[in-house]
């Protein structure tokens, strides 16, 4: 489960910022998670879960905004929203040069704190 190798990235980021910052309790982590990110929400949030106590994120909540994939086509500006795969043929122009904007992010929002 790759999952728990990257909860731990995220909360040692969470952590240094709080250091950082001087914050003594986080209460909320936003994540923006892609959809071709190959990243389980579910097994995202069970991991964090898992290590964050004993720190300033022991009461965290990790809340993840899930990213569609989406793409545009090179040839002629098609924009593709939703797609469900990241091969995909333009419905406009039917061009197989799509490149992909979104869907492959795994980025940290924001953090929350009490203060």
């Amino acid at each position: 489960m790759h999952e728990l190798s990257i909860a731990q990235s995220l909360l040692d980021i969470v952590l240094q910022e709080a250091k950082r910052h001087g914050v003594e309790r986080v209460i909320r982590v936003g994540v923006r998670v892609g959809a071709f990110s190959a990243v389980v929400p579910s097994a995202l949030t069970f991991s964090f879960d898992l290590i964050k106590e004993g720190t300033v994120a022991a009461e965290a909540q990790l809340a993840i905004e899930e990213v569609p994939l989406t793409g545009r086509c090179q040839d002629c500006g098609q924009i593709l929203d939703n797609m469900d795969s990241p091969i995909a043929d333009c419905p406009a122009c039917e061009s197989k040069k799509i490149e992909l904007t979104q869907g492959r992010e795994l980025t940290i929002a924001y953090i929350e704190t009490d203060e």
